[in-house]
C-alpha cells in the first residue's frame, strides 16, 4: 500500500522530503545522491525502470528524478507507465536528460514528465527545481483537495453552477446543475428548453420579460422559480416520473473592458426541502395545530386587511365571537383528550357556516374584487373554546348587513344542537354568540372583538344558547366589567381584600361554636360584595391566588383570637377550581403552623356540587380529614349528592342552605327538606348547622326540627375580626340576647317580640 507524502515545513522546504532517484550510471547516481542527501532530502536509489516500480508498489516518494536515458525501460516508458498506476497521478516527476534538446524536453512533457532538468554538477539549482515541484505538488493537491470539498459541499447543497455568454444560444450547465432539472449530460441546454419546464406556464411570458430587463440594465439577477422536472423515459408506459422542484437562481453580470455585459454567471440550488419546510413554518404559526383553523394572529391580520377594503369600498364587515358554553365541565369531567375531539368536531361543523351565498352584492359591486376580498372570509379559532366568523363582504345597508350576520349567527346555533360523539356517548355542547359589526361597532378588530365580547357575556348572563348583538348600552357594562377584573388584579397587593366572621351559635347552650370567614373587597371607600366579584374570580382563575391568602388570613386571624383566649374554628369556602391547582392540605398546615394554631383551626367548606364533580375520587379530603381539618358540605340540598359518597368520606358537618331556612314555616317543602337533611346528618354522625337565620320563628322550628347550629344576621351580621371578640364579649358571655334560651323561654321571647302573634288557645 502507497504511503502518504511527507509533510513540508510551514516555508516549503524539503528537509523531510523523500526521492527516489532512478538511474542506471552507477557513478552520477551515487553523486547525485549524495549531494541530495546534503540538502537534506533522504534519498532512496533504483538502477532501473523494473527496480523503481518494484520499489513502487510498497512504497510512495514525495518525488520521484528519473533518468530518460536507461537501458531496458527507459525514463520516458517509466513515465508514462506511472501515469497509468492509481495514486500516482499527481506525483511531481523531474526527468533529468543528458542533452539539452528539444526532442528531449517534448519527449518528456507528452511523457507526463512535471518538469526537466539537464544533468551537470550545479546541485543547488537541482535542489532549488525540486524544491519548486514538491511546492507546486502541494498546492495542487491542496486545490485538489479543496474542489473535492467543494464538489461534496455543492452535492450535499444540491447546487450546481452554470455560465452563459452574450452570442451564445446555450447555457453551459455543471453536471448538478443539469442533474437538477432532469437534462441529460452532454446535450446543449437553451433558455427556450429551460422555460418550458417551468409549473406555471403563466409565469414565463412575465419571467422572460424580468430577463430581459434584467440583461439590458446588467443587474443580478435572484429568484425561486418552481420547475416540473421529468425522470424516466415517457416512450415506456408508466416509466416518466414528473417531479415539482423550487430552484434558486442567483446570477452575477460580467463585463469586458467597456463596460458593458458579456454574459453572466452564477448557481442553481435545489430549494424545494427547505421552501416546503418555511411553509411548513408559515402553516404554523398561522394556523391552529388542533383544528386547522387560522389562529388569532392569521385572523387578526386578515381582519385587518378586510377592514381596510371594506373601507375603500364602503361596505361592512361582520364579525361573530362563539364560545362553547360550560366547555370548562368537559375538560374536567371527560379529560382534555375528550375536550380536544370537541373542539375538532366544533371546527368542522363552523366551517360550513359561512357561505358566499348569504351576501347579495350591492348593485354596481366590482364582482372580481369582491371575490379576491372574500379569501379573508372564514372560521378561525382565536384560542381556548373560543372562536371567530368573519364576513368581510356585507353589503352597505346596515339592515341588510345585520341580516346577514345574523343569518350566520342562527346557522351556528343550529349546527351546535347535534350531539357531539365520544367514546360512543352523546354529549350536548351549547354556544353564545356576540355579533359586531363595522363601521358601527368599531373601527379595527380590536374593537370589533371587544363589542363582540361584550354582546356575548350578555348571551351567558341571560342563559347562554343564544345570539346577540352588540348595542352602544352594552359598552359601559363591559368596560366596567374590564375595570372590575384588572382592579382584582392589584387587589392581592393593595391588601384591599379583608376577611369578616359570622358566628355559628348553638342555642342550646348560648355558645359561639365557630365562624365563617366570609371575603370582602375595600375598594376605595365602597366595600364591594362577594357578589359581584367572587363569579369575576372564579371565571379568570384569580379565585386560587385570592383563596391562598383567604388560608392564610383565617390562620393569622385564628392566631390573634387564640392570644385573647378565644379558642374556635374559621370555616373558609374553597371552589373546586382551587383543589385542581394546589396542594390544599399542604397550604393549610404551613399555615397554621406559620401563626402557632392547632391544624383544627381551619376547617374547609366545599359545596355539594364541589363534592360531586371534583372530589368524590380525590384523596384530598382523606388527606385533611387525617391532619384533624374537618370538612363541611355547604348550601346542602340545592343538588344531588350520592349518599354513598356522604358515607364514605370524612365530611363533618352538613349545612342547610338558606333558601330551606329562609322559608320554614311558609312553605311545608322547606320544612320537609330541612327535616330530611337534619335526620340524614343524624343517621351519618355529622353535625347539622342552618345558614341564613334571619328571625326567631325559624330559629325556634329549626330547634324542634333537632337543629340547634345556626348562623344568620339574628345572631350577628359579619364582622371584622376585632369587632367579632367585642360581639362575643357583650353578646354570648353576658347571655343578654334575645334569642338565648333562658330556662326553656324561647315561647316568651318569641311573644316578646313587637308583632307576634298572639299565644295559641
Amino acid at each position: 500500500m502507497n504511503q502518504p507524502l511527507a509533510a513540508l515545513h510551514a516555508d516549503g522546504s524539503a528537509e523531510a522530503a523523500e526521492l527516489l532517484l532512478v538511474d542506471d550510471d552507477d557513478p552520477t547516481r551515487i553523486v547525485t545522491a549524495d549531494a541530495l542527501k546534503a540538502h537534506g532530502f533522504t534519498v532512496t536509489e533504483a538502477a532501473s525502470g523494473e527496480e523503481a516500480f518494484e520499489l513502487l508498489a510498497r512504497w510512495s516518494p514525495d518525488i520521484l528524478v528519473l533518468d530518460a536515458k536507461m537501458p531496458g525501460m527507459d525514463g520516458f516508458e517509466a513515465c508514462r507507465r506511472l501515469r497509468s498506476l492509481p495514486g500516482f497521478e499527481m506525483l511531481p516527476v523531474l526527468m533529468l536528460t543528458g542533452l539539452d534538446d528539444p526532442e528531449s524536453i517534448r519527449q518528456a512533457y507528452e511523457a507526463g514528465a512535471t518538469d526537466f532538468f539537464v544533468k551537470s554538477t550545479q546541485w543547488s539549482l537541482l535542489e532549488m527545481r525540486l524544491r519548486h515541484l514538491l511546492r507546486a505538488s502541494r498546492t495542487v493537491r491542496d486545490l485538489d483537495r479543496s474542489n473535492n470539498k467543494l464538489a461534496r459541499a455543492q452535492a450535499l447543497a444540491r447546487l450546481g453552477s452554470f455560465e452563459w455568454w452574450r452570442g451564445r444560444d446555450h447555457i453551459e450547465l455543471s453536471p448538478d446543475g443539469l442533474a437538477m432539472f432532469g437534462l441529460p449530460a452532454g446535450e446543449p441546454v437553451t433558455l427556450r428548453r429551460l422555460l418550458r419546464l417551468l409549473a406555471d406556464v403563466k409565469r414565463r411570458a412575465p419571467l422572460v420579460d424580468r430577463l430581459h430587463d434584467t440583461l439590458k440594465s446588467g443587474t443580478p439577477f435572484s429568484d425561486d422559480i418552481s420547475v416540473e422536472v421529468r425522470f424516466g423515459r415517457p416512450r415506456l408506459e408508466g416509466a416518466e416520473e414528473r417531479v415539482l422542484r423550487t430552484v434558486r437562481v442567483e446570477a452575477e453580470p460580467a463585463f469586458d473592458e467597456h463596460g458593458a455585459v458579456i454574459g453572466y454567471s452564477g448557481f442553481v440550488q435545489d430549494v424545494t426541502e427547505r421552501r416546503l419546510a418555511m411553509d411548513r413554518i408559515r402553516h404554523l404559526a398561522d394556523f391552529d395545530t388542533l383544528t386547522k383553523l387560522p389562529n388569532r394572529g392569521n385572523l387578526l391580520r386578515r381582519a385587518d386587511r378586510a377592514v381596510e377594503h371594506a373601507q375603500r369600498m364602503n361596505h361592512h364587515v361582520g364579525v361573530l365571537l362563539i364560545d362553547l358554553d360550560r366547555f370548562k365541565e368537559i375538560n374536567d369531567t371527560l379529560g382534555h383528550k375528550a375536550g380536544d375531539e370537541v373542539l375538532r368536531e366544533v371546527a368542522e361543523r363552523l366551517k360550513g357556516c359561512v357561505r358566499h351565498s348569504d351576501v347579495v352584492p350591492d348593485p354596481g359591486t366590482d364582482l372580481a374584487a369582491t371575490r379576491a376580498h372574500r379569501q379573508y372570509e372564514g372560521i378561525g379559532r382565536l384560542g381556548g373554546d373560543e372562536f371567530v366568523a368573519l364576513l368581510p363582504d356585507l353589503p352597505s345597508d346596515p339592515a341588510k348587513a345585520d341580516e346577514a350576520v345574523e343569518s350566520v349567527a342562527q346557522r351556528v346555533l343550529e349546527v351546535m344542537r347535534e350531539p357531539v360523539v365520544i367514546d360512543g356517548k352523546d354529549y350536548f355542547v351549547t354556544a353564545s354568540v356576540g355579533v359586531s359589526l363595522f363601521p358601527r361597532d368599531g373601527s379595527s378588530m380590536i374593537e370589533l372583538l371587544s363589542s363582540a365580547d361584550v354582546a356575548m357575556y350578555t348571551v351567558k348572563d341571560a342563559g347562554r344558547n343564544n345570539y346577540s348583538r352588540f348595542h352602544p348600552q352594552l359598552a359601559g357594562r363591559g368596560r366596567e366589567k374590564l375595570e372590575l377584573h384588572s382592579a382584582l388584579h392589584r387587589a392581592i397587593e393593595r391588601g384591599e381584600l379583608v376577611l369578616h366572621y359570622q358566628p355559628k351559635v348553638d342555642v342550646s347552650s348560648a355558645r359561639m361554636v365557630g365562624v365563617e370567614a366570609l371575603m370582602r373587597w375595600r375598594r376605595g371607600d365602597r366595600l364591594v360584595p362577594p357578589g359581584e366579584f367572587i363569579p369575576l374570580a372564579e371565571e379568570t382563575g384569580l379565585i386560587v391566588p385570592m383563596s391562598e391568602w383567604l388560608v392564610r388570613e383565617a390562620a393569622r386571624q385564628a392566631g390573634v383570637w387564640h392570644g385573647r383566649g378565644i379558642d374556635t374554628s374559621i370555616a373558609v369556602n374553597l371552589p373546586g377550581l382551587v383543589f385542581e391547582r394546589c396542594d390544599v392540605a399542604a397550604l393549610i398546615l404551613e399555615a397554621t403552623t406559620e401563626h402557632g394554631v392547632a391544624h383544627r383551626a381551619i376547617e374547609v367548606e366545599i359545596t355539594e356540587r364541589t363534592l360531586m364533580k371534583r372530589l368524590k375520587d380525590s384523596q384530598m379530603l382523606l388527606r385533611l380529614n387525617a391532619a384533624g381539618i374537618e370538612i363541611a358540605i355547604d348550601d346542602f340540598g340545592t343538588d344531588y349528592s350520592s349518599l354513598s359518597s356522604l358515607s364514605e368520606l370524612p365530611i363533618s358537618e352538613l349545612k342547610i342552605d338558606r333558601s330551606f331556612v329562609t322559608g320554614l314555616g311558609v312553605t311545608m317543602k322547606s320544612s320537609a327538606v330541612a327535616n330530611v337533611i337534619i335526620a340524614l346528618a343524624r343517621s351519618l354522625g355529622m353535625r347539622v348547622v342552618a345558614e341564613g337565620v334571619e328571625s326567631l320563628r325559624q330559629m325556634e322550628r329549626l330547634k324542634d326540627l333537632g337543629c340547634t347550629v345556626m348562623q344568620g344576621y339574628l345572631f350577628s351580621p359579619p364582622l371584622p375580626g376585632t369587632d367579632l371578640a367585642d360581639w362575643l364579649e357583650q353578646t354570648v358571655l353576658p347571655r343578654n340576647a334575645p334569642w338565648i334560651d333562658a330556662g326553656n323561654g324561647y315561647a316568651a321571647a318569641l311573644r316578646a317580640l313587637p308583632g307576634a302573634p298572639p299565644p295559641a288557645g
